[in-house]
Formats: C-alpha cells, sequence, structure tokens
C-alpha cells in the first residue's frame, strides 16, 4: 500500500501549521517548518496505522523540527539585531493569549497546544510526548499559572 501523501497533507497541514506557529511566533517560520515536515514523509514514505498515528507523527516531527529551528544559528543571529531596526516580520496584532502561549517556556508548548488546540487528554499526551500522565498534569497545571500571571499582568498595566 502506497502512502497517500496528498490525502495526509490535507487532513493535517493546518495542525502542523498551528504547531509550527506556536513555537516559532512568526507565519513565514512556520510556513516553511511546516513544508519541511511534509517533506520529510515525501522524502521517506511510512505505511501509518491509522489517522491517528499519522498525526501523532506529523506532530512529533514538526515539533523536533521547530526545536532544532530554535536552536540553530540562524535564529540566534536573528535575535542579536540592534533594538532600532523595525521587525518587519511580525504578524499583525495578536491578541494577548495568544502572545502568552507564544512567551511560554518550551516545556509548557506541546502540552497546551496538544490538549487546547487539538484536543487530545492528558493520556493521549504523555504517551505522544513519551512523558508520564501526571508531568503533563502538572505542566498544563503551571503553564495555566502562568498564563494566568501574564494576562494579569497585561490587565494591571492599563
Amino acid at each position: 500500500m502506497v502512502t497517500d501523501i496528498e490525502a495526509i497533507f490535507t487532513r493535517h497541514v493546518k495542525t502542523v501549521y498551528r504547531l509550527c506557529y506556536s513555537y516559532l511566533g512568526q507565519a513565514q517560520e512556520a510556513e516553511d517548518a511546516t513544508q519541511s515536515v511534509f517533506m520529510k514523509l515525501v522524502d521517506a514514505p511510512r505505511e501509518f496505522k491509522d489517522v491517528e498515528h499519522e498525526k501523532a507523527w506529523l506532530i512529533r516531527v514538526a515539533t523536533n523540527y521547530c526545536k532544532d529551528v530554535l536552536k540553530s544559528a540562524r535564529v540566534k543571529r536573528a535575535a542579536e539585531m540592534p533594538p532600532d531596526v523595525p521587525d518587519t516580520t511580525a504578524p499583525p496584532e495578536q491578541s494577548d493569549l495568544l502572545q502568552a502561549v507564544l512567551a511560554l517556556p518550551e516545556v509548557y508548548k506541546d502540552c497546551v497546544y496538544l490538549h487546547y488546540y487539538e484536543g487530545y487528554k492528558t493520556d493521549e499526551i504523555a504517551e505522544m510526548t513519551s512523558t508520564p500522565p501526571s508531568t503533563v498534569r502538572n505542566r498544563l497545571r503551571d503553564a495555566r499559572a502562568l498564563l494566568k500571571a501574564a494576562l494579569e499582568g497585561d490587565d494591571d498595566a492599563c
């Protein structure tokens, strides 16, 4: 049975893009990452047990790819831009919640994304991320506390 890459792409492109955007914070970077994730499937087709297995594999590949991008020298050099140079790649006005989610430490982003954006339960997230379920629950709790503090801090500043 040949992998139908076009069907897999159609089913999961939005999920992969949203995950990449949650890590990288820029539309262009997320688009590039999404393309790279699906190119890995084109370059090395594989068989999946079912649609959930496809999705889990793509989520893991996208997460690893984005983490690698964030560690890359190109991103580190871009972060060293002088403060007086305008960032023309920044997306238009983002919601406070989205900005707070993007600002979360990396360890919380997977759990928050998979739970709140994709609707996975903590046991499912634990299996996907090879993390104990109690750790996933603790990370979600900690992430909610960080988001609440960040959003309340914004309200105080007004």
